[in-house]
């Protein structure tokens, strides 16, 4: 990892209930390759589920590395899986996700969905405040998902909420490819 003098590494969140948070993390992914950057993806809900974001991301390569660690979009879209698969996925991608910060290789990693692991309780959000505590010096974290713990927010360096105004699907129109997933 190549860092620039004196730069201290940032904690990013992308939170709130609109659309927009991991492509928010997406798009930075896209600005830090431009820049000759490495970063690390590791996502803590989705899984290998055929979705957009992940074959562009993949187009990527060797930039940009990603594991698709989730058990799949947990109590919606007919999750059907108990909550300790959930959990269970949650947990391996903790570990990890604590392999790759402490090996230092990555300028950026992004801990996509994270924040709703903790709000569901798959994983304890004093893990992800000593992930982020423990990183290398000028690594930059971000971290997406709705409900972001108060304490994750006290230390981060920036934050952004998405708000949803207004969206198709309250029109009963369903999800679409290429802009939805």
């Amino acid at each position: 990892m190549t860092v620039e003098p004196d730069s201290r590494g940032l904690v990013i969140v992308y939170t709130g209930n609109g659309k927009g948070k991991t492509t928010a993390a997406l798009g930075l992914c896209v600005r830090a390759v431009g820049w000759g950057n490495k970063i690390r993806i590791i996502q803590f809900i989705k899984s290998d589920w055929e979705y957009g974001e992940l074959k562009g991301i993949t187009r990527l390569a060797p930039e940009v590395d990603i594991d698709v660690m989730g058990a799949g979009c947990i109590g919606i879209l007919g999750d059907d899986k108990p909550l300790e698969d959930h959990r269970s996925a949650a947990q391996r991608a903790l570990v990890k996700a604590r392999e790759i910060i402490d090996a230092g290789e990555y300028n950026i990693v992004v801990l996509d969905e994270i924040n709703i692991a903790t709000h569901m309780g798959l994983i304890a959000i004093d893990n992800v405040l000593q992930l982020i505590a423990g990183r290398p010096h000028g690594m930059h974290l971000v971290l997406t998902g709705r409900y972001a713990d108060p304490r994750v927010i006290d230390v981060a360096d920036l934050v952004t909420e998405m708000k949803e105004i207004k969206h198709p699907f309250q029109k009963g129109q369903l999800s679409r490819r290429g802009i939805d997933y």
